[in-house]
């Protein structure tokens, strides 16, 4: 039995950005790269020479991620203390810098891989950090210029705007409830 109303169609799909489309494939050669050059490193030496790189690049990415951790922790306790004693905080310490990528560097060598591990340790050289860091501030800032003006709450506003079915109610819930009105007893539970 119709009504005579439509069905409402489901809007056409936006086209995949690059990165959704090409980031599978990007893994995928870089995990092929990886079991490639570890079977080269073997069959050059032997398999117990790739298992000793990849404990070592183990051991090393934790101890990396273990110390860059506890300067972090430190940068934070002693920022805590002086807002507590009243002291104005230093402008730019030298050491606060860089723990982000350190730990980035550590997870790469811990990740099975020489590929990975070369590049875990060009993220420990400082050069390398302060030139990663300037081009991701770089990215960060032109993203939020490119975004407009507006504030957190407009920007989940406008992706909960855009979902599939397109319905957005805006509105506030009013309760008429008295002080001496007593719970009737325990309420359903929420469902969809």
């Amino acid at each position: 039995m119709t009504t005579g109303a439509q069905t409402p169609r489901s809007p056409a799909r936006p086209p995949r950005s690059r990165l959704r489309t090409f980031l599978p494939l990007g893994v995928a050669l870089w995990l092929v790269l990886e079991i490639w050059l570890l079977t080269v490193v073997a069959g050059a030496s032997n398999g117990f020479v790739v298992f000793l790189l990849l404990v070592a690049g183990v051991v090393l990415g934790s101890v990396v991620i273990k110390a860059a951790g506890r300067r972090a922790f430190r940068n934070l306790t002693d920022t805590l203390n002086q807002q507590q004693s009243g002291v104005p905080p230093e402008s730019a310490r030298p050491n606060s810098e860089g723990n982000g990528l350190m730990m980035l560097g550590g997870l790469l060598l811990i990740l099975p891989g020489l590929i990975s591990d070369v590049l875990g340790l060009l993220m420990l050289l400082p050069p390398v950090q302060k030139a990663v860091s300037r081009y991701a501030q770089r990215t960060v800032e032109r993203k939020l210029r490119d975004a407009g003006p507006g504030t957190l709450g407009d920007a989940f506003r406008q992706a909960r705007m855009h979902r599939p079915d397109g319905k957005v109610v805006q509105g506030e819930v009013i309760r008429d409830e008295h002080p001496d009105d007593a719970p009737q007893g325990p309420r359903p539970p929420l469902t969809r």
